[in-house]
């Protein structure tokens, strides 16, 4: 976080790189595609990764021990200001200056480099707060990473404007430190991941969330059976939310003033959504699910060196998200997953989504799926398939979902993992768990 600030007040632009999944190559692609060669890490870290620095890494704790005295003075002094004249020291330009370069996910295909700026920022933590009643006397738990756009400013820009105080932790998936610190530091407000809130369901126990006043769940949709089971556990409402890295993030959220469970909640202040259809592209009616586009100043300045993709993306001020859902007659957003999670199986097309939802209902407690499409080794055209972390008695459950899908959305193919590879963010890695399955139908 310091780090972050210092480099904004240096007048450069912080480039953040994913060290949870394949930190070495992920700063090579980061150097080449931003052209910097300095990268500034830590040689605790690296330890913790059992990596070697490579060329261009400074580490914080050598910066650590130049510091001179009277920097420290002049440093004390100025930590003494008002929040928004510290905000001015960060950063007096343009509020187009790119403030942050953030890399997409790359769940699905090589990471994009994203710019995002102060605007896009500022449209978010002043937003966020008129739909969440924030105030600083909150304490947030900040344990996403800040190499993605959730934790940047979930985690760090709302709290740090707001001036509220901040319990930092490095790793989210160490669920049951993390259910410990909550009580300990009586912590009110966090946000996570479905997988991430997953584990601190399994781990917790009553009373680890009695302090949280409000808990925020995006990144991906929160299944029914998360948000029922912190509800018959902790008597704890998750409030799911929608966003994109190219959003900064915040699209749409659920917020104890208006809710429904299952949705991703209304468009925050200052952004529009329209679903247009997928062929025609005219702008569909209510409860009619098509394509995603969003408008606001939250929309990215564009990806990096890649005019082709901005492009795609961008239309006169609309940002294509790639997502199908539907507003529905009161407003709320209804996610129902990628484009690219749609997969046409005999003529029909199929959302990976809807059928993970309904496997879902019919699994053990203790096993998680996601799915996703393989290729049929005798018909050659795509299949539905069921990944699951366990063994499962595919007959009863198969009969089960037959009464809710038509037969082409059953899962014709299934495979059990240990456990579901994910990316440092908490999404599911699609890519590789494609690859695992592939890999496992070759070796059949």
């Amino acid at each position: 976080m310091l780090s972050n600030l210092g480099v904004l007040m240096a007048g450069k632009i912080p480039v953040m790189i994913n060290y949870a999944t394949g930190a070495i190559e992920n700063s090579i692609y980061a150097q080449e595609k931003c052209s910097f060669k300095t990268i500034l890490t830590s040689k605790k870290l690296l330890e913790k990764l059992n990596l070697s620095p490579i060329d261009g890494m400074i580490f914080l704790e050598d910066l650590a021990q130049d510091i001179k005295i009277f920097e420290k003075v002049s440093a004390l002094f100025k930590s003494k200001k008002s929040v928004e004249n510290l905000i001015k020291s960060v950063h007096n330009g343009s509020e187009d200056d790119t403030a942050v370069i953030l890399f997409t996910s790359g769940s699905e295909k090589e990471p994009k480099a994203v710019q995002l700026t102060h605007k896009n920022i500022f449209h978010n933590v002043d937003n966020l707060p008129k739909v969440i009643d924030l105030d600083p006397e909150h304490v947030f738990l900040a344990n996403l990473p800040l190499f993605h756009v959730f934790g940047l400013t979930a985690n760090f820009w709302l709290p740090i404007t707001l001036g509220c105080s901040i319990v930092t932790y490095p790793n989210p998936l160490d669920f049951k430190i993390i259910c410990g610190l909550l009580k300990q530091y009586q912590v009110t407000l966090m946000a996570g991941t479905p997988s991430f809130y997953y584990g601190y369901l399994k781990k917790s126990q009553p009373g680890d969330f009695e302090s949280i006043k409000f808990a925020l769940s995006g990144a991906d949709t929160l299944p029914t059976q998360i948000y029922e089971g912190f509800l018959e556990k902790h008597n704890l409402k998750v409030y799911d939310a929608y966003g994109t890295t190219e959003t900064s993030p915040a699209i749409a959220i659920n917020s104890p003033r208006e809710h429904k469970v299952g949705s991703v909640g209304k468009p925050i202040p200052g952004v529009e959504v329209k679903i247009i259809n997928l062929e025609t592209e005219e702008e569909q009616p209510v409860n009619q699910t098509g394509k995603i586009l969003v408008k606001g100043d939250m929309v990215m300045k564009g990806y990096l060196g890649d005019l082709e993709e901005t492009s795609l993306h961008i239309h006169r001020g609309w940002y294509d998200t790639g997502d199908m859902g539907y507003l529905d007659e009161d407003g709320f957003l209804w996610h129902k997953g990628r484009l690219k999670r749609f997969v046409k199986v005999g003529g029909e097309m199929i959302s990976l989504v809807k059928v993970e939802e309904v496997l879902n209902k019919y699994l053990p407690e203790e096993v998680v799926c996601c799915v996703v499409d393989v290729p049929n080794p005798t018909k050659g055209a795509d299949v539905v398939a069921a990944v699951t972390t366990g063994e499962i008695d595919k007959k009863k459950i198969l009969k089960l979902m037959s009464k809710e899908l038509p037969s082409i959305a059953i899962p014709k193919e299934f495979y059990v993992l240990e456990d579901i590879p994910v990316m440092g963010s908490g999404k599911v890695n699609f890519r590789e768990v494609e690859t695992i399955c592939r890999r496992i139908q070759k070796e059949k």
